[in-house]
C-alpha cells in the first residue's frame, strides 16, 4: 500500500481552495526519506487568484505541519517546472557527535575521514559526464550523463556537509557518491581508484548508498524566473 505523498496532500489542499481538481507537477523525484528545503511544483488554473498573500496563508493552514509553501509565482504557460530546471543542488549532512535534535536530518558517523582527500576525489566529477557507477542497480534511465558543476566537502564544528550541484541526477546517485567518497576519506579507496571507478562505470565497485535522511534538496535553479517574472 502506497503512503500518502507530499504531492497528494498539496493536490488535495489546492483543490479545496480552488474548487476544482488540481494536479501538480513537481520539479523532480527524491528517494523516500530525503528532505527538500527548496522545491518547486507547478499547477494550471483558468481563473486568476485575486489575493495571492491571503491564498498562501489559507493553503498553509490546510497543509499538515511538515509541509510549507513559501511563495506562489505566476509563470508563462510554457514554463515547465521539471524540464526547464537548469541546476539542482543537494547537501548531505553528517554529524560526528550524537544529536537527538538532528536524528531525522543528519547521519551520525563518528569515525574520522580525510576531508582533503575526499575533496580531491570529488573534483574529478567536474570533468566527467558518465555516472553509471553511481546509478541505482537495476534502475532505468535514458542517459547516464550529468554535468556536475560543484562537488565539495566542508567541516563546521561537528558537522561535515557535502554539497553537489548538477544539471540532473541519476536515481540514488548522490547517496552513492557520498558513500564512495567516505571510502576515499577512510583510506579504503584511493583517489586513483575513484578515477578508475568513474571510467569503468561499475556500480559494484562503488561504495554503499548512505542513509536517505541525511540528504536534502536545497536549491533548484531556472532561467525563466526573475523576481516572479517570465524572462525566457
Amino acid at each position: 500500500m502506497n503512503a500518502i505523498s507530499v504531492q497528494q496532500k498539496l493536490n488535495d489542499c489546492l483543490s479545496v481552495l480552488l474548487r476544482f481538481q488540481v494536479e501538480t507537477m513537481g520539479c523532480g523525484r527524491t528517494d523516500k526519506g530525503v528532505h527538500a528545503k527548496e522545491y518547486y511544483a507547478h499547477f494550471d488554473t483558468e481563473s486568476e487568484i485575486p489575493d495571492m498573500d491571503r491564498f498562501l496563508i489559507s493553503l498553509n493552514a490546510l497543509l499538515p505541519n511538515d509541509i510549507a509553501v513559501y511563495s506562489i509565482i505566476p509563470v508563462h504557460q510554457t514554463a515547465h517546472v521539471r524540464f526547464h530546471a537548469v541546476a539542482r543542488t543537494y547537501e548531505y549532512e553528517i554529524v560526528r557527535k550524537k544529536d537527538p535534535f538532528r536524528l531525522d536530518s543528519a547521519w551520525y558517523l563518528f569515525s574520522h575521514r580525510d576531508i582533503d582527500r575526499m575533496n580531491e576525489a570529488a573534483q574529478l566529477m567536474l570533468t566527467h559526464r558518465d555516472f553509471s557507477c553511481f546509478a541505482k542497480s537495476g534502475g532505468r534511465f535514458k542517459t547516464p550523463e550529468c554535468r556536475v558543476s560543484e562537488a565539495r566537502w566542508i567541516e563546521q564544528d561537528d558537522t561535515r556537509i557535502f554539497t553537489i550541484t548538477a544539471n540532473r541526477f541519476l536515481r540514488n546517485m548522490v547517496r552513492a557518491v557520498v558513500g564512495t567518497l567516505l571510502e576515499v576519506g577512510d583510506g579504503s579507496m584511493s583517489v586513483a581508484d575513484f578515477q578508475n571507478l568513474l571510467v569503468s562505470g561499475n556500480r559494484c565497485d562503488a561504495g554503499i548508498s548512505v542513509p536517505a535522511h541525511g540528504l536534502s534538496l536545497v536549491s533548484v535553479r531556472y532561467p525563466f524566473i526573475i523576481e516572479g517574472a517570465y524572462v525566457g
